[in-house]
């Protein structure tokens, strides 16, 4: 829907990514060991990960990740029609870049497996520099294919696939000035929605004035998404960026977020980092909090991330370089933690956990809280 993931992505490569990024040079060779942790909205969801890169040859670099959730859940959804849950997801990826003169070749695999979920990805790349290297495209397409389980129903199994197609363009506008436009389209078919999930409507009937039925999404799905995105090195070696990105979908959701960052380091080896995000999105065609009676349209939806809602985020991050030779045979290292605090605010999805009436429940929001605690070596 346009959200990103706040868990997964180490934000010490933001300054690291956007300086190498108009070279046609291969990744360092490095290693992550990372813990995250997710605390908001009754779930909470924590584990470990580990990232390691090597470089095989004067041409080639491989690496290997390994990634666990660990997701207990009471979330609002949960009690409303279901019991609290645990349940772990496990992910693995390998993949292996190609340098050939200006251009990076990159092909990459990823398996994903929890008990009602199986999901396996295939994604390929290209970028290529040129003008004198100050700019650099990049092409991409990743191919997913998932099998979609129920653990209430051994005999329940669907299909989903996806294909994602992304074009970016880096450019290198000044000497400090770095700015890039990322395009990306994504075609999702088969089953979309989610076995547990339920609709709520009207019945009078019913002792608190509605009943649930399942939900039903359509089998296809069609998005795109424009972001674009400037890196500033500032004079005292401090650096901002600044990112917009736009989201729309064949569901009739329109998203938009925007967000800045601003790295500054300190002296002995300290980088500190401070973030602000904005995010907005109008709810999909099919969604409703309550209908008004049984199968009252052909799609239906109560998925609260399907909804009209909003969320901010400020974080804050710190980073320490240790002093080379603290690490033997390693070249660098560094500790790095980083926290997020979120706040969702949702326009048209209710807490049905109040006792009002039915339509009248208060509207639903709730704040998360994200930590990321890693450890970087290059060698």
């Amino acid at each position: 829907m346009g959200a990103t993931n706040v868990i997964r992505t180490p934000l010490l490569a933001i300054t690291l990514a956007c300086s190498h990024a108009m070279a046609a040079v291969l990744p360092a060779d490095r290693a992550d060991i990372l813990y995250h942790a997710f605390d908001g909205g009754g779930a909470e969801i924590t584990g470990p990960s580990v990232l390691v890169r090597k470089e095989v040859a004067d041409t080639v670099s491989i690496y290997g990740n390994y990634y666990v959730d660990m997701v207990s859940s009471a979330s609002i959804d949960v009690q409303a029609t279901a019991s609290p849950y645990s349940e772990e997801r496990t992910e693995t990826s390998v993949g292996i870049d190609y340098l050939n003169d200006k251009s990076v070749f990159s092909l990459s695999y990823t398996n994903s497996s929890e008990d009602d979920y199986e999901a396996q990805t295939v994604s390929f790349g290209i970028s290529q520099d040129f003008f004198g290297d100050l700019s650099t495209i990049g092409l991409g397409f990743s191919q997913g294919n998932d099998v979609v389980g129920n653990n209430t129903d051994d005999s329940f199994s669907q299909d989903t696939d996806h294909r994602r197609y992304n074009l970016s363009l880096t450019q290198i506008l000044t000497k400090s000035l770095i700015a890039s436009a990322v395009f990306e389209s994504v075609i999702d078919q088969g089953y979309l929605n989610n076995p547990y999930r339920s609709v709520r409507y009207q019945d009078a009937s019913a002792g608190r004035g509605y009943s649930y039925e399942a939900e039903l999404y359509p089998s296809t799905r069609n998005s795109d998404a424009l972001s674009l995105r400037a890196l500033y090195y500032l004079p005292y070696r401090a650096a901002l960026k600044l990112e917009y990105r736009h989201f729309s979908d064949s569901w009739g959701i329109i998203a938009d977020s925007y967000e800045a960052r601003y790295t500054h380091p300190f002296a002995n080896g300290w980088l500190m980092e401070f973030k602000y995000r904005a995010y907005e999105q109008s709810s999909a065609d099919f969604y409703s909090d309550l209908f008004d009676f049984s199968e009252a349209t052909n799609f239906r939806a109560r998925d609260k991330e399907l909804s009209s809602f909003g969320s901010q985020t400020v974080g804050l991050g710190v980073s320490y370089e240790f002093k080379p030779g603290f690490i033997p045979q390693v070249n660098k290292s560094t500790l790095n933690l980083y926290w997020d605090h979120i706040q969702f605010n949702y326009d048209n999805f209710r807490d049905v956990t109040s006792d009002q009436l039915a339509g009248e429940e208060p509207l639903y929001s709730f704040d998360a809280n994200v930590i990321r605690l890693y450890l970087s070596v290059w060698y």
